[in-house]
């Protein structure tokens, strides 16, 4: 009979075995919501360099990584954030030497293309929607509600454009003007950028491709936008059929995983707070969803 330490011992190989054939990980990471750096307190998710470095950080960090996937659902938004978050996954994958896979869901629109396109390929539902390579900004005029109710705004500036499109204030079209130029100029860092990353993939002209339209994904990947239909599943099981997925999630503070992210607000900003809420309805509201 043997002892209880040869059975021990006669277990030890077979331990160390099964380690060394623990299955390699495709690390996916979420990029779900509108791109800002300043959520408001109804909002479900944003995206921002702040709120998904720690996701990032773990899924390019992960000891059998084969591949990062990034999940993507976004009408757009700021694109600072867009364009540091682009920047970032594009950093930690040369970094760590292996391939970003991105995965267009039911929308990759403007900043959420501009965050795709970090990716070393891209993949879209046949009924996903894709594009919008262009720069919108958009706000409410509240200058006669103020007459309305008899309210005086005061406003001392130093520098005659300080308060340019202020809300509360009459439109003026020379400040129409200056936003103008400055959506041309933001377009033209976007199309760079779709040019850089897609390069000769891109099959349509810059008239067909670059006006702010959106496809599905089908058409999309006609257009080499996308480089074909599939989605995360059917993709990885293709390409790497032994790997598993391993979702890495940002972490979340207290209030918001009590959904009250909001809750240090001043009262007196709550009318801004809920036009910005609008304003983030509208954006998903554009494309039905």
């Amino acid at each position: 009979m043997s002892s209880v330490t040869d059975k021990i011992a006669a277990r030890l190989p077979k331990i160390v075995g099964d380690r060394g054939e623990r299955p390699p990980v495709v690390a996916a990471v979420r990029l779900h919501g509108v791109i800002t750096p300043t959520p408001t307190p109804m909002a479900r998710n944003s995206i921002s360099l702040q709120n998904l470095e720690s996701a990032l950080t773990r899924a390019f960090d992960h000891e059998r990584l084969v591949a990062v996937a990034l999940l993507i659902n976004s009408p757009g938004g700021a694109p600072t954030q867009s364009a540091l978050v682009a920047e970032r996954i594009r950093e930690l994958a040369d970094k760590k030497k292996v391939p970003v896979l991105a995965f267009c869901e039911d929308l990759a629109a403007s900043g959420g293309y501009w965050l795709a396109c970090a990716g070393d390929e891209i993949y879209a539902h046949g009924t996903s929607m894709v594009g919008s390579i262009g720069v919108v900004s958009a706000g409410f005029g509240l200058n006669g509600l103020l007459e309305k109710y008899g309210v005086d705004r005061r406003v001392y500036t130093a520098g005659v454009n300080k308060v340019r499109l202020d809300p509360f204030q009459a439109e003026k079209p020379e400040d129409v003007e200056w936003l103008k130029s400055l959506h041309s100029q933001l377009h033209g860092q976007f199309i760079d950028w779709v040019r850089e990353r897609r390069g000769a993939k891109l099959t349509a002209t810059d008239d067909e491709l670059f006006t702010g339209e959106v496809w599905t994904g089908v058409r999309a990947a006609e257009l080499g936008l996308v480089d074909g239909v599939g989605t995360l599943r059917g993709v990885v099981s293709k390409r790497f059929p032994d790997a598993e997925i391993a979702i890495a999630e940002p972490k979340k503070n207290l209030f918001a995983k009590l959904g009250l992210a909001g809750a240090t607000t001043r009262s007196g900003d709550f009318v801004l707070d809920g036009l910005a809420a609008l304003e983030e309805r509208a954006r998903w509201s554009r494309f039905g969803l």
